[in-house]
């Protein structure tokens, strides 16, 4: 046999060692930081300003995304009345541990000392129920729910739908933002807001106005000091926290505004991140659960990179 040859067998015998012993090596198992690591640009969206809300306060700085799509009522109602001031000064009277943060005017109640509104109203018909607009994808979780016949995704807020009717609701998760009322479903309208601050109130769904999310902050109002007084109100006016200011992203200069961006929901690498979330692989989990829930999913939120 020539040298030429030999050295030609050699080389593809070694060769495929390596190749056998190169398919021996397992690979990294895919988890949900892996699965954000390869995501590409086209996964992530930047809010629309016009629909992003500021709450200033002396803790920092709390980013509420709005969806006109829930209830374009209310999200056209809420802007009007930041626009007008109306938000600016009043407080955070009610921190109840493991439900909600409430701010709106104490004086209500009273005609003579409530705050005035301009331009807004004070009241609108509840807002509960919708159907997906024409082309927008709605992305289903593949678990089931024990309040809905089906739970998604629409561009990061958690909904449930029912196949059947087609009507879809907003889901009482954390940092989801919704307008207070009393017991008449026309008795809200955005004056009083208030933001879920712990595990899912679902009861509460279709029965409230859910309009938007919280994006950036929420670890500011969950640290709040719980109120003493019943349904966790603040007992004395010494104890609510004011806001400086509600403002309309849009409305502030560029510098001003957040920068972030928000994983697209109706996405293959979003199916993925949902199976790693499903069945953690990370080292510390020895049982992977198989299943996940609707509140169990935070979805991703990062600073764009340069």
């Amino acid at each position: 046999m020539r040298r030429q040859e030999c050295t030609l067998i050699a080389g593809l015998f070694l060769a495929l060692r390596f190749t056998a012993h190169a398919a021996e090596i397992p690979e990294p198992p895919t988890t949900a930081a892996s699965v954000l690591a390869q995501s590409t640009a086209s996964d992530w969206r930047r809010p629309d300003p016009e629909n992003l809300l500021c709450l200033d306060f002396d803790r920092g700085r709390v980013v509420m995304e709005l969806d006109p799509r829930l209830a374009p009522r209310h999200v056209a109602n809420v802007k009007a009345l930041v626009r007008e001031g109306y938000f600016n000064g009043i407080p955070i009277v009610r921190v109840q541990d493991n439900y909600v943060v409430q701010w709106g005017d104490p004086d209500a109640a009273d005609p003579a000392k409530a705050r005035p509104i301009s331009r807004a109203q004070r009241q609108l018909p509840a807002e509960l129920e919708f159907g997906l607009p024409e082309g927008v994808r709605f992305s289903p979780l593949p678990d089931g729910d024990l309040y809905a016949p089906e739970v998604g995704f629409l561009d990061g807020i958690p909904i449930a739908r029912d196949p059947g009717s087609g009507l879809c609701w907003p889901i009482h998760s954390y940092g989801m933002l919704g307008a207070g009322r009393d017991d008449a479903l026309d008795s809200g309208g955005g004056t009083e807001l208030y933001v879920v601050n712990g595990q899912a109130p679902r009861h509460l769904d279709r029965n409230v106005t859910l309009f938007g999310r919280v994006i950036q902050g929420m670890e500011l109002l969950s640290a709040l000091p719980r109120g003493t007084a019943p349904m966790g109100f603040y007992a004395t006016p010494a104890e609510r926290i004011p806001i400086r200011s509600l403002r309309v992203a849009a409305d502030l200069p560029e510098p001003e505004r957040p920068r972030l961006e928000i994983l697209r929901t109706d996405t293959a690498t979003f199916r993925r991140w949902v199976e790693a979330r499903r069945n953690r692989r990370e080292p510390w989990f020895h049982r992977a659960a198989g299943k996940i829930d609707i509140s169990n999913l935070p979805i991703p939120i990062r600073t764009p990179p340069p």
